[in-house]
């Protein structure tokens, strides 16, 4: 041995030669693993509500208003029927025998068409459902 000089032993545990440097080389590995946690459970419930509310739609309704118009005057010819704004006439003849046969126009029958609106409140039943959301810890999840 020289002096400051050491035997050099492997890792086998033989003794290298001076000068020779046996450095071990190690190798390491990691191993991750994962595994299921639970941390918490949702409890989900749901309600349904019925409440009745008043639904006022309003509804049309036509009626006819009849009046009778005497006339009496002699005409020539027959008239069709004719309308005057809401108001349909309807002429009505009637043949009389005179010496000579005259057409006399007896009446007129006015048909006017009238509407009115009225309401009806209906009650209905309307449904609402609403949802709760709870969150529990894994210990109490088999409640």
């Amino acid at each position: 041995m020289q002096d400051g000089w050491y035997p050099i032993v492997g890792s086998d545990g033989q003794k290298a030669e001076l000068g020779q440097v046996v450095v071990p080389v190690v190798e390491e590995h990691v191993e991750v693993k994962k595994r299921l946690v639970e941390r918490e459970h949702v409890r989900l419930t749901k309600s349904t509500t019925t409440q009745d509310e008043v639904v006022d739609v309003p509804l049309l309704e036509e009626e006819i208003a009849v009046e009778r118009v005497p006339v009496g005057r002699v005409v020539e010819a027959a008239a069709a029927p004719r309308q005057e704004g809401d108001t349909l006439i309807v002429p009505v003849y009637e043949e009389v025998l005179v010496v000579e046969k005259r057409l006399v126009l007896r009446e007129e029958v006015r048909l006017t068409r009238v509407r009115r609106e009225r309401r009806e409140p209906q009650h209905v039943q309307v449904r609402k459902e609403e949802a709760r959301v709870e969150r529990l810890p894994p210990d109490t999840a088999s409640r």
